[in-house]
């Protein structure tokens, strides 16, 4: 049986991965149809908002693997 430890540092990494991949749909998105994002008129500015989202979400990940694995 995988400790506690291992087993959260699955759980994070699979929520990490999950978000990551959400924000990276967004993006695709904004890219590929811009009128799905009509609530918002500056699409660049949604576009480096989901940019950033994605990119904490990949650092943690990095983090996680880098210092914890």
């Amino acid at each position: 049986m995988k400790s506690l430890r291992d087993r959260m540092i699955k759980t994070s990494t699979q929520y990490l991965q999950g978000q990551a991949e959400k924000h990276r749909m967004n993006i695709e998105l904004i890219l590929s149809n811009p009128v799905a994002v009509a609530e918002h008129s500056d699409m660049m500015e949604s576009l480096e908002k989901e940019l950033g989202l994605m990119a904490d979400y990949v650092d943690k990940l990095e983090m996680l693997d880098k210092y914890f694995k």
